[in-house]
């Protein structure tokens, strides 16, 4: 540290100690009492004090220089990833290579800050040569290495690995960011060995009940020319499908199509297996297991009416269109043997019928809370239509009908429509709809409301109501055949009336969640490294989220084996991280109590095994190559591994930084001085005093 005055001209400096001198000699020049030695000696403390006094007042800076050394830094990342054991090179010795790489951290110790990660799906401090990572993400180690040494001086990065990543970025794009060159240790081998392998899987982890689906299995094959292999594949443990494929040259890549069929709901286990060959490198990327979600996503439909009618045609036709709605025609004397509570929405179409002939129907239609889309017309008995629901009311109804524009309705948000279909739908020709005064006692939304004639009215023609989470939709008239052969004169290329159709019984049959606890997980589908999230709510009866109760958790894997879990309350819900687990299915039910009433709730997640390491035997040792090259650095086989430090050694750009760091401050500002004037002054007045002077 070196510390100098600056910002005050010498010349300040040489007035002030003249002012001193003026300012002793002015005093002590016709003392004659003072001893001669004690009058000079106080002659200099007034001089030293004066100057002192007076070149404070110019306020001088004092300049501080400090000067800090920063020795280069040498990161030694270790690849601690499955790949690593699994294949390696002829003549290698791994404790001599463990014992070598920690020799020459020792080494580079002498002269360097050196700093040891090892790395696979996550970077950790120190080295670790386990190789148990089920992943190989270079990519965070240089992130790292960048967020945790920016500014700092990172003379060489060393890093071992066998040149296999697959996961997070491409390295290459990482260390353009890090100014430091990076010396490589090739781990594995390059030459490819015997081995066939399943090396990627594509598939939807969600199909629909009866629904076919097609996998890609992508099959790859070293050093196996002119033989071949069976694909097999289980589903549960039962094997559904085999396949031969035959294999040509020596580095053999085919991606195989195998379409499979959805005939039953839950989580589906499907195995694929490749059968080994002889001499095979690893038989571990042989098989790979994935899970597959089958959800029944078909809703039921159920038209009901009391004699045909072309619009029923148009309706079943429009809801069959989507393959994940099924729509069944009831009529007359059917309807009593119908049991609707197996559909999830029912469509009454002039029902109530004026010859009452579906009373015993309606009445159980009227104990189930299902959703109902009412569809009134010539035939409607009116009068039991407003006594079988409260909601709307069609008075004053003397058996006779009127033409009903449809008039599209603003602000109607339940579901979309096109701009062409809007135009499509208000262009249509009337409904017929039974006379009388429209009264509606709920909160509704129309989507269309009636013109008569020219006549726009704020009556609803078609329109839907929500009661305590049931959905009801109501169209005043019939008629829609009409409307089907408009699209067909004007030759529509896509259906607005389909469209409409498809839409409002999508949104009557959509369930509104009512329950009062739910438990869930983050997502269905887990890798085997990711953490278990659980999150949780319960309801009071007013349905607002409570957690005074305690949840318990109880998750049981595919042996049968339980493990128990207690939530931790949030600010109003609950959650849960329950850890990694094992590949496999598991499943879950939670319990709690509120109000002396219990609740349960359950579901499923599925973890998947990570076999990315085991997808790629050959070391990519080029990659390597253009990492330390693109950095000026240089890559080494493991046998030369001590030889990095003396490279690093020879490295004329890796060297010790000095930092100058200075700092200004006012001279006033150090109180010492303070004293110093004080006591300078006290001792001349005492000195005075005791010798007689004033």
């Amino acid at each position: 540290m070196n510390s100098f005055f600056a910002g005050t001209s010498i010349l300040y400096f040489l007035a002030c100690l003249a002012l001193g001198f003026i300012y002793a000699w002015l005093l002590y020049r016709n003392n004659k009492n003072l001893d001669k030695k004690l009058q000079y000696g106080l002659t200099t403390i007034r001089i030293i004090a004066v100057t002192t006094i007076a070149w404070l007042l110019f306020a001088p800076l004092i300049k501080t220089l400090n000067y800090t050394l920063d020795k280069p830094v040498i990161i030694i990342g270790q690849d601690n990833s499955l790949s690593v054991s699994q294949v390696k090179a002829v003549g290698f010795d791994q404790k001599l290579y463990e014992q070598n790489l920690k020799r020459l951290q020792d080494k580079l110790s002498d002269k360097y800050e050196v700093k040891t990660y090892n790395f696979s799906d996550k970077v950790s401090d120190g080295l670790d040569f386990k190789n148990n990572g089920k992943l190989t993400d270079a990519s965070s180690f240089f992130q790292k290495i960048k967020d945790e040494y920016t500014n700092r001086n990172v003379g060489a990065i060393v890093l071992a690995t066998d040149g296999i990543f697959n996961h997070g970025g491409n390295p290459l794009y990482s260390i353009n960011q890090i100014n430091a060159p990076v010396y490589s240790i090739a781990l594995g081998d390059s030459i490819p060995k015997r081995d066939v392998l399943i090396s990627n899987v594509n598939y939807n982890n969600i199909v629909y009940l009866d629904d076919d689906f097609t996998v890609e299995v992508q099959v790859q094959a070293f050093q196996s020319n002119n033989e071949s292999t069976t694909l097999s594949v289980n589903q549960n443990g039962a094997k559904v499908q085999q396949q031969n494929i035959s294999i040509s040259g020596n580095s053999f890549v085919k991606t195989i199509p195998v379409k499979l069929h959805a005939g039953k709901i839950g989580i589906q286990k499907y195995t694929i297996q490749l059968s080994t060959f002889q001499n095979e490198i690893t038989t571990k990327n042989n098989t790979q297991t994935f899970y597959v979600e089958v959800i029944d996503g078909r809703q039921k439909i159920l038209l009901a009416a009391a004699a045909p009618h072309p619009d029923l045609s148009v309706l079943k036709e429009a809801i069959s269109i989507n393959k994940h709605y099924e729509a069944k025609l009831a009529l007359a004397d059917d309807l009593n043997s119908i049991d609707p509570s197996k559909f999830d929405l029912i469509v009454l179409y002039q029902l109530p019928d004026a010859q009452n002939t579906s009373n015993s129907f309606l009445q159980k239609v009227n104990d189930l809370r299902k959703p109902i889309w009412y569809i009134l017309g010539a035939q409607s008995n009116v009068s039991a239509f407003n006594q079988i629901q409260n909601q709307v009311n069609l008075s004053s109804a003397n058996g006779s009908i009127q033409e009903v524009y449809p008039d599209l309705a603003n602000g109607f948000t339940n579901f979309n429509l096109s701009d062409g279909a809007k135009k499509q739908l208000s262009d249509f020709d009337p409904l017929l709809m039974p006379f009388g005064k429209l009264t509606v006692n709920a909160n509704s939304t129309p989507i269309f409301n009636q013109r008569i004639g020219k006549v726009n009215t704020s009556q609803p023609l078609f329109f839907f109501t929500n009661e305590s989470g049931l959905k009801t939709g109501y169209l005043m008239g019939e008629g829609l055949w009409r409307w089907k052969l408009s699209e067909a004169e004007n030759e529509s290329q896509e259906s607005a009336l389909n469209d409409l159709i498809a839409k409002t019984v999508q949104y009557l049959s959509v369930k509104d969640d009512k329950q009062r606890f739910k438990i869930f997980t983050s997502k269905s589908a887990y890798d085997e490294n990711e953490t278990i999230q659980f999150n949780g709510t319960l309801y009071n009866e007013s349905y607002q989220p409570v957690n005074e109760s305690e949840v318990k958790l109880q998750v049981k894997n595919e042996a049968g084996k339980y493990f128990n879990y207690v939530f931790s309350k949030t600010e109003n819900g609950y959650q849960l991280d329950a850890g990694t687990m094992p590949a496999g299915n598991y499943s879950y039910i939670a319990n709690t109590s509120l109000g002396g009433q219990k609740f349960t709730a359950s579901g499923s997640f599925y973890v998947n095994a990570l076999i990315a390491e085991y997808q790629q035997t050959t070391a990519n040792h080029q990659l390597l190559h253009t990492i330390s090259k693109q950095s000026n650095g240089k890559l080494f086989m493991p046998a030369d591994l001590l030889k990095i430090a003396d490279e690093i050694l020879e490295n004329e750009n890796i060297k010790t930084i000095s930092y100058e760091d200075r700092k200004y401050d006012e001279l006033i500002n150090l109180k010492w001085l303070f004293g110093l004037i004080l006591v300078l002054l006290t001792t001349e007045w005492f000195l005075r005093k005791r010798n007689g002077e004033l």
